[in-house]
């Protein structure tokens, strides 16, 4: 049995701080202080996620104050003179469902270089909003939780692995014990690794005797 992924829904915001359109530059800033958060999403209608203001949007009016930009600068420093958010915004906005994984939430972070995602449901309306620091809190399970998944969700759903235990320690998880078959070495490392929480797998396991 393969073991139960965890998803956005499982670690998201579920109240988030958004804004309109109209909303004006030095609210965004204030509204980012009081809630210590570097982006916020921006709303039209019922809720549909337009846009995101980041911090990276409000710094170009300092980042270009009394600076003449380079050609290939204009599209960023047009937002040093924009005071709405509906001018500052970043859109279309890169968002994330609840029902996805941690592991999708990551990679959509890392490839657009964005630190908080808005959580959408099927028609674009917000939900929440997960961050880095979200997708990190899998690392706060006890290790005895993380054992207990192990033997139950990835050993104990495979005849194969009957001859091995494990031990988790600081989020290690370590493999002692005989498999039937050498191959089946890297799958288990891989089937172990997909447990939330774990840090790193170390093997220690030898073939079952008379076998190679």
């Amino acid at each position: 049995m393969p073991a139960p992924r965890y998803t956005v829904s499982d670690v998201m915001t579920h109240t988030a701080v958004a804004i309109g359109r109209d909303a004006p530059y030095k609210e965004i800033v204030a509204l980012m202080d009081q809630w210590k958060v570097s982006a916020l999403p921006v709303l039209e209608g019922e809720g549909r996620v337009v846009g995101v203001v980041s911090e990276a949007d409000l710094l170009a009016k300092e980042e270009f104050r009394g600076v003449e930009p380079h050609p290939d600068e204009f599209a960023e420093a047009a937002k040093a003179g924009a005071v709405r958010a509906g001018e500052l915004m970043s859109s279309p906005a890169v968002t994330v469902h609840a029902d996805a994984t941690l592991a999708e939430a990551a990679r959509i972070m890392a490839r657009r270089k964005v630190k908080r995602l808005p959580v959408v449901n099927e028609i674009g309306l917000l939900e929440g909003v997960v961050s880095r620091s979200d997708l990190l809190k899998v690392f706060l399970r006890e290790d005895d939780e993380i054992e207990a998944e192990v033997r139950r969700a990835v050993l104990g759903g495979t005849a194969g692995f009957t001859g091995v235990d494990v031990t988790v320690t600081d989020g290690v998880a370590a493999l002692r014990g005989t498999v039937p078959d050498r191959a089946l070495v890297p799958l288990l490392a891989r089937a172990v690794r997909a447990v939330e929480g774990v840090v790193d797998v170390r093997m220690d396991l030898d073939p079952q005797e008379g076998t190679s």
